[in-house]
């Protein structure tokens, strides 16, 4: 996955999570619909903190070359 599309995945998660709360907030939905969105609302937190974790990974990994940023693949492990 680019980092151009994971970024626009975290955009949007958070807007929809940011709806979901406008409505559960309002009040004006039924028992049942409040727990669907709910659990949607739970998963798009988890993909959300995900994304953050990832980001926080990549910026540990450029700052831990001996203080210099340099570029290493994300995708392999990191030599410890």
């Amino acid at each position: 996955m680019s980092r151009k599309k994971t970024a626009v995945d975290f955009e949007q998660s958070l807007a929809d999570l940011q709806a979901l709360v406008e409505r559960l907030e309002s009040g004006e939905l039924s028992l049942e619909d409040s727990l669907g969105a709910f659990e949607q609302g739970v998963k798009l937190t988890r993909d959300c903190q995900q994304a953050l974790t990832q980001a926080e990974q990549k910026v540990q990994q450029l700052l831990s070359q001996n203080g210099e940023a340099t570029s290493v693949p994300f995708d392999e492990p990191a030599d410890d």
